[in-house]
């Protein structure tokens, strides 16, 4: 097979990947609201916040909406679309982007390498997950967009406090964690007794000597071992619970994804990117 024909081949098989692949629309502005979703009051207000923002610190923060994602993948066309508008400055890769998609109920704030380490992915994923999700779910896309345009222009500058959230029950039906460790001793002091009474040594002599039979056949040092195992396990699960797993898709990207465009789209109505790099990172959230 001659080279030509390699190329023909490859050319041909790659096509029907290229075309699931959703176009990325022209950086037009700060905000490309494709989906119709803010009133033209809200986005003009949106659009000098941001670039209030930029005048102060050089940060390059854009929103857009789409209606649909059409099959692809939220991560990947979101990656694509802030590396094609090339957002942030070329060095500092400064830019973030903020994805809203409707119908598809989606939302993504991602992160150029630059502020990755003041807007990390545990604080994307809370914004998207107290101050616009919330929004959203109500209908209420202008109210959501704003919101969170605010806090991450906040996180970055240092003056956004989250919001308080709802006490959640510390384990298992609202109990304190300390009681994953105390329970399983207590059962088994108390199986011990129960033992004791029905074998006539009373509930008192019944007590002492089931603690230290259980103590010194290591009944006892096991509940102590399963209740340290649940306390554990119990932190773990909190820890884990606000974050959103982005290794994946950080290391996939920072593998070769970023497209090296360095210049924006033409005819940007004043606003480019300034060639930002993306390496994935960022939060993702749906309702």
């Amino acid at each position: 097979m001659s080279y030509t024909s390699i190329i023909t081949l490859a050319s041909t098989l790659a096509c029907p990947l290229a075309a699931l692949a959703l176009d990325v629309p022209p950086l037009t502005g700060r905000i490309v609201d494709r989906a119709d979703l803010l009133p033209a009051d809200r986005e003009a207000s949106l659009t000098a916040d941001l670039d209030a923002h930029e005048r102060k610190t050089t940060n390059q923060v854009a929103v857009l909406t789409i209606p649909s994602l059409e099959g692809d993948d939220l991560e990947d066309f979101s990656h694509r679309a802030a590396t094609t508008w090339a957002l942030g400055h070329k060095g500092t890769d400064n830019g973030v982007l903020i994805l809203v998609i409707p119908s598809d109920r989606k939302v993504r704030i991602e992160v150029g390498y630059g502020l990755e380490g003041t807007l990390t992915d545990a604080r994307a994923s809370r914004i998207v997950r107290r101050e616009m999700v919330p929004k959203f779910r109500t209908g209420d896309y202008a109210g959501g967009i704003t919101a969170g345009v605010t806090a991450v222009l906040g996180t970055i500058e240092g003056a956004y406090r989250e919001p308080a959230e709802s006490a959640q029950p510390a384990g298992p039906s609202g109990a304190h964690p300390l009681l994953l460790l105390i329970f399983p001793i207590f059962v088994g002091v108390l199986f011990g007794t129960m033992a004791g009474m029905f074998s006539g040594g009373g509930i008192v002599v019944g007590s002492l000597v089931t603690f230290f039979s259980a103590l010194q056949a290591g009944w006892l040092w096991a509940a102590a071992g399963a209740g340290v195992t649940l306390l554990f396990s119990f932190f773990l699960a909190q820890a884990a619970a606000g974050l959103e797993p982005q290794a994946g898709a950080r290391g996939r990207r920072r593998a070769g994804w970023d497209s090296g465009w360095s210049g924006g789209w033409p005819g940007g109505g004043g606003f480019s990117g300034s060639g930002g790099g993306f390496g994935g990172g960022g939060a993702s959230g749906s309702w």
